[in-house]
């Protein structure tokens, strides 16, 4: 008989709430039995849904992890360059850790969780949710089932949503480098990962290019004050006017992370609004992450990948996979066509529809609780899937983004076995 899987959450902004809901769902299998999160909304919104007493309730995850191992799981959904020391604290009390994507924006540190990790035996599963999800599932299956036969070049689009790349790329907690991660790292290792997967080979080179194009200061219309609320004149044409997007729209993540609230009033969002940058006018904040990037990589047995990134668009992403027997193309936001192949010796297009587990329809195309059941076989040994990675593997993906922006600031192309070697070296 299954165990169930007891978790802490260390980090309860957006992600740490989603995995959690989702543990919620599931309770036979998950309970949530300590919270670390210093923001007092969002800790005692969990510290409610999962009645947790107040002595399982920290502002810090060091007090928390202090009391020794009271959970199987530790899952960490702090801020990209707060993933290390919880990380290493947890593996040393022998924790299984659901770590958020990215594992760190340090590549050092990255091979120290995954060295620390392989030496005390404790597994660790990183939030490459994009593998969880049916969608894919279903263009892996085609894959390894030689519906295209051998895969020789793959072109990969994230269309990231101009709305999207302005709230949380510009204005929000990743729009600049010092305080978080660039862009490649936290927004598309899941697609650099998502491509290693599908192609099954390793990566030997990268090249890239890329730059922050449009969300600059000098590219702001004339007479646009520092603040949309401060009566801009374009307040009314601009697709970027605060106003509109946290207010009238009313995107429900873009307004709990505005004001740091869950479930924030209209006024609590208007305050964050004349308070800090996600107020400020899309042009001059202190933002300094890429808004488009393309990065080409070249694998095993001569495979060629392009990768793009861009925020001008409405939002997705799209897959193009050419083999020796066919060609297949992925639109993950199309609900009418999403998967489609076409084979060489009929010279027939064939549609592909995708189905999934019961309840795997939200949270990134039901990747998010894909995820959690999956981590709980994992750990219960029942897991029979092709998804999960080992933490070395998704360090290995996450090397291959660290060595893709190396080559976009330098111009260089680089060789992964060289790039791999030169850490060893740090």
């Amino acid at each position: 008989m299954n165990k169930k899987l007891t978790a802490i959450i260390i980090g309860a902004g957006s992600r740490g709430r989603s995995i959690s809901r989702h543990m919620k769902d599931l309770p036979e299998q998950y309970e949530v039995v300590a919270v670390a999160e210093p923001i007092d909304n969002r800790r005692n919104a969990l510290k409610e849904k999962f009645n947790i007493p107040d002595e399982r309730c920290f502002t810090d995850w060091k007090p928390l992890l202090a009391l020794g191992k009271i959970a199987d799981v530790a899952v960490i959904a702090t801020m990209d360059k707060d993933h290390f020391e919880p990380a290493m604290a947890a593996i040393s009390q022998h924790y299984d850790i659901l770590l958020e994507k990215p594992v760190s924006p340090d590549p050092i540190e990255c091979e120290k969780i995954a060295c620390a990790a392989e030496k005390e035996g404790v597994k660790i599963l990183i939030c490459h949710v994009l593998r969880y999800t049916p969608f894919y599932g279903t263009v892996k299956k085609l894959i390894t089932d030689g519906v295209i036969g051998d895969v020789i070049s793959v072109n990969h689009e994230e269309n990231v949503g101009n709305e999207h790349q302005s709230h949380s790329f510009v204005r929000g907690n990743w729009g600049n480098e010092g305080r978080a991660s660039f862009m490649l790292l936290q927004k598309s290792c899941h697609d650099i990962d998502i491509l290693q997967w599908l192609v099954g080979k390793k990566c030997k080179k990268v090249q890239s290019f890329g730059s922050l194009r449009y969300f600059r200061r000098e590219n702001a219309p004339e007479g646009a004050p520092e603040r949309c609320i401060d009566g801009c004149p374009h307040g009314e044409s601009c697709p970027y006017n605060t106003e509109k997007l946290y207010i009238q729209r009313g995107h429900g993540w873009f307004r709990d992370a505005a004001a740091k609230k869950v479930a924030p009033t209209d006024e609590e969002v208007m305050e964050a609004l004349r308070t800090t940058q996600y107020g400020k006018c899309v042009f001059k904040c202190d933002n300094d992450v890429v808004d488009h990037q393309t990065v080409n990589m070249l694998f095993e047995d001569d495979v060629t990948v392009n990768f793009t990134m861009c925020a001008f668009n409405k939002g997705g992403r799209y897959t193009h996979i050419m083999g020796t027997k066919g060609e297949l193309w992925a639109a993950l936001n199309d609900e009418e066509k999403p998967i489609r192949v076409y084979n060489f010796e009929t010279r027939e297009e064939t549609e592909y529809p995708y189905t999934g587990k019961e309840g795997l329809v939200d949270g990134h195309a039901g990747g998010d609780m894909g995820m959690v059941v999956a981590l709980y076989e994992l750990l219960n040994g029942t897991y029979k899937g092709n998804a999960l990675s080992d933490i070395r593997t998704s360090v290995n993906n996450h090397h291959i983004v660290f060595a893709a922006e190396q080559a976009r600031k330098t111009g260089a192309i680089i060789d992964m076995d060289a790039y791999i070697a030169s850490l060893e070296h740090l």
